[in-house]
């Protein structure tokens, strides 16, 4: 397994659609390897595959306190939904910066697992927020993009200021 770099907003890279999977190989397991290990290390609860700079259209999460609830979702999609939460969020294309994001309470996903089976289930809460964060990243989609337009300039002057110092 490997630590892969993540790309860090407001790269454009960030913004690029993902493509379907079209068959699951062991080098898509790989793949699922290396972004588990490198989203534990960061550490979150969630890396889309785009944050890796792999355009596929793959996530891992694992919401559980022990990191023993590792999820694995190949082509996933949303659906159902309802409700509605609204729940701070971060990110780690984003780091050091939260902010609230209204998002729907519980989803119905569906998407395939390592050994290419389709399944479904429920996500409600933490599980249900991190779900449409990660697919938002699958389609370009960077969770600063829903807040308000003077709340992404003041992310991108800060997360800029942030690049200056550690340069």
């Amino acid at each position: 397994m490997a630590l892969l770099p993540i790309l860090r907003y407001p790269d454009p890279r960030l913004h690029t659609r993902a493509t379907p999977v079209r068959e699951v190989t062991d080098e898509i397991r790989k793949l699922i390897a290396d972004m588990a290990e490198t989203m534990y290390e960061a550490p979150g609860i969630g890396l889309a595959a785009t944050q890796v700079d792999v355009h596929k259209r793959i996530v891992v999460i694992d919401v559980s306190e022990d990191k023993s609830g590792l999820l694995a979702l190949i082509n996933p999609e949303i659906i159902a939904r309802d409700g509605e939460q609204v729940c701070e969020e971060g990110c780690l294309s984003v780091p050091g910066i939260y902010d609230k994001v209204s998002r729907a309470e519980h989803v119905r996903v569906r998407a395939m697992n390592q050994q290419g089976e389709t399944f479904e289930f429920d996500a409600e809460g933490l599980l249900a927020v991190c779900v449409q964060h990660e697919l938002d990243h699958l389609e370009g989609m960077v969770f600063v993009q829903h807040l308000s337009q003077l709340k992404q300039t003041r992310i991108k002057g800060k997360l800029a200021k942030q690049a200056r110092i550690t340069a």
